[in-house]
């Protein structure tokens, strides 16, 4: 089951609101979910939805809240559309249902985005509107490489309607043009868990929010590992590098080392996969690792001006190709 129809059915489950939320929650749907339609040169309201629970829930407030009659009928997937949806039809009392939810105003024009009453309407009402929202077009992400709430808006002024009903509750909302369609978008993980809380899903949130820091604490551990490998890769290459310079400047010396100078040298051949702090606790006596770098240092500098004065290859063209 995704996380979207877990927190519809949380939604679904929540004890009944007071009427006007559950009002404003019916309207949202309506508006969001379906539209006015003429069916037999009647007017009629028609949504679609792609969850079921949904539209159970919109018969019932319909018919609970304004004692309107509707049918509904399954849309197998197809071609176009993917999953099963429930076609919601209000024929009977069409007219009185979209004048008490305001997709039609006082002049029986069709309302573009959400009426005033509910864009002006107390907290508590909001709460109804984000619920409806959801439940006609959200889809929440898992927690992954992005984690969003999309709700997809009929129109721009119901998009930015629904922006408005969020800015009010504290929760930051976008409105996105995608594909021909109108989104909003909620991509904050503080305003996707406000988002949750107020509709209700709190039981989807905690597991929202552990599948989240679960996918932190794999991703910090991957970038950790990534780290320490890309160090030990790079250490590895250049401990191969100073063996192959040190090769090479024992090669152009011959015998005319200093004792000190050559010991420091013998001691990177010895141990090739050691660091520097490593080869100053092998030394006898224990040096440390900037003695121990500073007289390979000075045995390559001295094997460097060695091959320059008699024009040869230096150290440097001792150092084997890395590059993978």
């Amino acid at each position: 089951m995704s996380l979207t129809t877990t927190v519809k059915d949380e939604v679904l489950g929540l004890p009944d609101a007071p009427p006007s939320t559950r009002l404003a929650e019916l309207t949202t749907i309506l508006r969001f979910g379906g539209g006015l339609h003429l069916v037999g040169g009647k007017l009629a309201v028609e949504i679609e939805l792609d969850h079921a629970g949904s539209a159970q829930r919109v018969r019932h407030l319909t018919h609970i809240l304004l004692g309107v009659p509707s049918t509904s009928t399954i849309i197998p997937a197809n071609a176009n559309k993917k999953v099963e949806t429930v076609r919601v039809l209000v024929t009977e009392g069409a007219d009185q249902l979209a004048l008490n939810t305001g997709l039609l105003d006082t002049r029986r024009r069709p309302v573009r985005g959400l009426p005033n009453k509910l864009t002006t309407a107390p907290i508590g009402d909001l709460v109804g509107v984000l619920r409806g929202a959801f439940l006609a077009r959200g889809i929440v992400s898992d927690p992954g490489r992005s984690q969003t709430i999309d709700i997809v808006a009929p129109t721009n002024e119901a998009a930015m309607a629904l922006v408005g009903a969020c800015s009010r509750c504290g929760i930051t909302a976008k409105t996105r043009d995608l594909r021909g369609g109108f989104r909003v978008v909620i991509r904050d993980a503080e305003a996707i868990s406000a988002f949750l809380t107020y509709i209700g899903a709190t039981t989807s949130l905690e597991k929202w929010s552990e599948a989240r820091a679960t996918r932190e604490v794999r991703a910090n551990a991957n970038r950790l590992v990534n780290f320490d490998d890309a160090n030990l890769r790079r250490s590895a290459q250049a401990a191969v590098a100073a063996c192959a310079r040190v090769e090479r400047a024992f090669e152009i010396l011959g015998t005319d080392i200093p004792d000190h100078l050559a010991y420091a040298g013998r001691l990177r051949l010895d141990n090739r996969e050691a660091s520097l702090d490593e080869l100053g606790h092998h030394a006898t006596p224990v040096m440390t690792k900037d003695a121990v770098a500073g007289r390979i240092r000075r045995l390559l500098a001295m094997a460097d001006k060695k091959a320059s004065d008699l024009g040869i290859p230096s150290t440097s063209d001792g150092i084997p190709d890395l590059d993978d």
